[in-house]
């Protein structure tokens, strides 16, 4: 083989080993797997007409201080009561981490998802739970307390997706949670408890709460302040969660 036939075949080597773009840089014909880890994501949901960002809620201040002690390799975000498909739209896009628009097995496989909210907002984290079910992508924990359902939702069949999931709830008043949870599939979710707390004889200061809730949903607003019910949520989703 001649020099000139050498050089016409290491151009044409060259020529497939790389495709121009519009721009004139060049970029390799087969784009290796993006191996990027994404970071473990927490969602919190809010209950009732509370603002996501409310620092008075335990949900908001759990979410500020898992934030705050996990920096990095964490994502932490709370969300309204009824914004399931923002929450369900952010953790698609933190999952894609080869930017492509679209979700490969093995970037659903990386998934660590953990839910957990508070009176509507634990039905939501449920909700949430079904919609990722319905995407293949695994749960590790989803906590509910005091969780009321609302129209269409079903807040006691935890989906088979989800790894373990716990229910704090508490029976009186006019307002009462989630008696017990169930899984869809016993093989795939383990239930942790359903754990009821009695406030009759307990009294838990709320004063920062607005006296219409402290009035009409005693009980509801009792285990939502009680450091006591909080302090078990907090334990149980840093046992997931990189060292801070």
């Amino acid at each position: 083989m001649g020099m000139g036939e050498l050089i016409r075949t290491g151009i044409l080597v060259c020529t497939a080993l790389v495709v121009m773009r519009q721009d004139g840089l060049t970029h390799p014909l087969t784009t290796p797997v993006n191996a990027a880890k994404p970071p473990v994501i927490v969602v919190g949901f809010v209950g009732g007409f509370v603002a996501h960002d409310y620092m008075v809620h335990s949900v908001v201040q759990l979410g500020a201080h898992l934030r705050e002690t996990h920096p990095s390799g964490v994502f932490v975000k709370v969300f309204l009561f009824f914004y399931w498909y923002g929450a369900h739209r952010e953790i698609l896009k933190i999952l894609d981490t080869d930017h492509d628009g679209t979700l490969s097995d093995e970037e659903k496989k990386k998934a660590q998802i953990i839910i957990y909210g508070m009176s509507w907002g634990g039905s939501e984290a449920v909700s949430l739970a079904k919609e990722l079910d319905g995407d293949h992508i695994p749960v590790l924990l989803t906590i509910q307390v005091d969780s009321v359902a609302k129209i269409r939702q079903n807040d006691q069949i935890i989906p088979a997706n989800v790894g373990e999931a716990v229910n704090f709830y508490q029976s009186d008043g006019l307002l009462r949670g989630q008696p017990k949870i169930r899984a869809a599939d016993e093989k795939r979710t383990r239930i942790i408890g359903n754990f009821r707390f009695d406030y009759k004889s307990k009294n838990i200061k709320c004063d920062k709460y607005p006296w219409f809730l402290r009035l009409f949903a005693k009980y509801h607003t009792r285990i939502e302040c009680d450091a006591a019910v909080w302090s078990q949520v907090e334990s149980l989703i840093s046992a997931k969660l990189p060292p801070a």
